[in-house]
């Protein structure tokens, strides 16, 4: 009965279209305007319901304190030929190994012996993860908060002028850091931290750099330490400031050869405040792209980087609301 009064209806009277239609714009208003909750554009929606629809994952965060600390010293005078000159700055007294021409794949399985296997606490136990494949190697004892400069440089009867085209074998240089004493293996987390220095030779003129670092954990784990790109005046400089002389093309082939950096070409805000409302300092870090750029309020409005449009995935502050009211009450 019911079937033939819709036939019936759908025949002879104009209302079935009428309220089909009806029935199409309200179903239409309803998903524009989110009134089932579902994801529709941030501008039709008023502040409190963009707040709780953001869904950033936060970290997090464990304090650990890194005794290790090294940078180059004067990177442009620096090559294979004339030698490298290293500074060390460490919380307790440290052993400074340095391997020219390590072995690339023989340092990343090192690497994983790290944690698979044992623990690299010593410069042995990286040695003989190694197999020995490396050209030379120096050491030199680092004591605690001694900043002394420390040369290193191949001998000459090594005849080294470059490791070869891409891809290499082989690192220029792989600079470990371990703790000298073993009570003092026992009270940190980070008992060790491995830097990757690419040095300039006869094939590739790039200025002097530190490629890459980890930080080897007692509990078997390694961590890759990466630049946080803040917007702040005591920022590091990007890799554009920091080496102009550098050309393309010897940058696309370092990237091939994978000993480039990733940081991104964008030149940051010299502020030290939040980059979207000018007011509150800056604290959280974004992640993939590691800008430095919100403050504690704007942090919850956004699920992508103000600075480069990239989605957040996840984030971290730098210091806990605990420490900031801390600090403040220190000034004041």
């Amino acid at each position: 009965m019911a079937a033939v009064f819709l036939v019936t209806l759908y025949e002879y009277s104009p209302l079935f279209y009428i309220a089909l239609v009806s029935v199409c714009f309200l179903v239409t208003s309803a998903l524009v305007l989110g009134w089932f909750g579902l994801g529709v554009p941030v501008i039709l929606r008023n502040s409190e319901e963009t707040e709780s629809s953001t869904r950033v994952l936060k970290k997090r965060m464990r304090q650990v304190k890194n005794p290790f600390g090294l940078e180059i010293h004067d990177p442009a005078a620096a090559s294979v030929t004339r030698g490298v000159t290293l500074t060390p700055d460490c919380l307790e007294d440290c052993v400074l190994t340095c391997y020219w021409g390590c072995n690339v794949q023989k340092l990343h399985e090192a690497l994983q012996k790290h944690v698979y296997c044992f623990r690299i606490k010593t410069p042995q136990a990286l040695e003989d993860a190694l197999y020995n494949e490396y050209l030379y190697k120096q050491q030199y004892f680092i004591k605690k908060n001694d900043k002394a400069e420390k040369y290193c440089q191949l001998p000459e009867d090594a005849q080294v002028v470059d490791f070869g085209p891409v891809p290499r074998a082989r690192y220029p240089l792989v600079a470990l850091l371990t703790l000298a004493d073993e009570e003092d293996r026992e009270i940190y987390d980070i008992i060790a931290m491995v830097a990757v220095i690419h040095v300039p030779d006869e094939s590739y003129r790039l200025s002097c750099r530190i490629l890459y670092q980890y930080l080897l954990l007692a509990q078997g784990q390694y961590h890759d330490l990466k630049q946080l790109f803040m917007s702040a005046n005591s920022s590091a400089p990007s890799s554009s400031d920091t080496f102009p002389g550098e050309s393309s093309t010897d940058r696309g082939l370092l990237e091939k050869a994978g000993l480039a950096g990733d940081e991104p070409g964008l030149q940051e805000e010299n502020s030290k405040d939040c980059v979207v409302c000018q007011n509150g300092p800056v604290n959280w870090v974004l992640l993939p792209c590691r800008h430095t750029c919100l403050c504690d309020g704007c942090i919850k409005y956004f699920q992508q980087c103000p600075m480069c449009r990239q989605f957040v995935q996840e984030s971290f502050p730098l210091c806990s609301k605990k420490e900031q009211d801390e600090e403040e009450s220190t000034r004041v």
